[in-house]
């Protein structure tokens, strides 16, 4: 149906998908890499919330920076609740090999339908068999 003249046309509707970043992405952004600046700048910016699951945070975490202080407001920090535990652990059952913190970072992104930034594609890709939803994008 064609447009009538003097009609409004409709804005085309934001997404309002998440973020989640693994370890990788972490490290990518304390190191100033360029991607990934510029996906965490334009999240900011837009009001993108980025989460990042508490056990990544241990796994990238090597003591207090500015760098890493910075990185840490800009993120929502999530525990690890039982259900989300027990979700990672019926992924693990069907995933061969799976690790705890992929598959953690997986259910995260999969209970709010996150895109994921990892330096792990390989490991995650195996875990969207159990996740399929999830979408995965390099650092």
């Amino acid at each position: 149906m064609a447009r009538q003249p003097g009609t409004a046309t409709a804005r085309p509707r934001r997404l309002s998908v998440g973020l989640t970043f693994d370890a990788g992405a972490l490290i990518a952004l304390e190191r100033r890499r360029q991607r990934m600046a510029r996906v965490y700048t334009t999240a900011v910016a837009d009001g993108i919330l980025i989460t990042v699951p508490a056990v990544v945070i241990a796994e990238w975490w090597r003591g207090r920076s500015d760098a890493r202080e910075l990185i840490l407001r800009g993120v929502r920090v999530e525990a690890t609740t039982v259900e989300l535990a027990r979700l990672a652990g019926e992924a693990l059952a069907a995933v061969p090999d799976a690790t705890a913190i992929d598959a953690l970072v997986m259910a995260s992104a999969a209970r709010r339908g996150d895109i994921v930034y990892t330096s792990d594609l390989a490991d995650l890709e195996r875990l969207r068999s159990y996740f399929p939803a999830v979408r995965l994008l390099a650092v």
